[in-house]
């Protein structure tokens, strides 16, 4: 199973009068900067993700617009918000018992932590960067289980 994450692009910050407002975070949108971010990276995995790929998208505005510049059908997924649990993104992405692959659109310290889950074992605060794509497969060898890294793809590479 591939599991592909990608983590918002760029999005606009919000006053330090609502930094702790969680329905205000959630409507934050890209920037004109993020929103080039998302197509460029969008045309990088076009070009790779099987047409099978499940998407799964957090409910806020920078996710939406940010698997938007895709052009494919995704769900919305509530349990990928800015707060989720590492095992929430998990469960959401059927790791690592799902047919196809999952690309998951989401948020930062999530991200990193699931990528430092299934690459260690370990809850580490490992940092993907904005628009950025950790794509990650499950292996299966013999009666051994691991965890290959794919690929990294940052926009400042494309």
């Amino acid at each position: 199973m591939d599991v592909i994450l990608w983590r918002h692009a760029e999005a606009h910050a919000l006053p330090d009068e609502l930094a702790a407002d969680a329905q205000a975070d959630l409507q934050r949108a890209l920037t004109s900067k993020g929103e080039r971010q998302a197509q460029r990276m969008a045309e990088w995995l076009n070009r790779r993700l099987p047409e099978s790929t499940r998407i799964l998208v957090s409910p806020a505005v920078r996710t939406q617009q940010t698997a938007l510049a895709l052009a494919r059908p995704f769900r919305t997924v509530k349990a990928l918000s800015p707060d989720a649990a590492v095992d929430a993104v998990l469960q959401a992405a059927r790791w690592p018992d799902a047919a196809e692959p999952v690309l998951i659109v989401g948020h930062q310290p999530t991200l990193g932590a699931v990528a430092a889950r299934l690459l260690t074992g370990q809850d580490l605060p490992w940092s993907i960067k904005k628009a950025g794509v950790w794509w990650l497969r499950s292996r299966q060898r013999g009666e051994d289980a691991g965890v290959v890294l794919q690929a990294v793809q940052t926009v400042e590479f494309l």
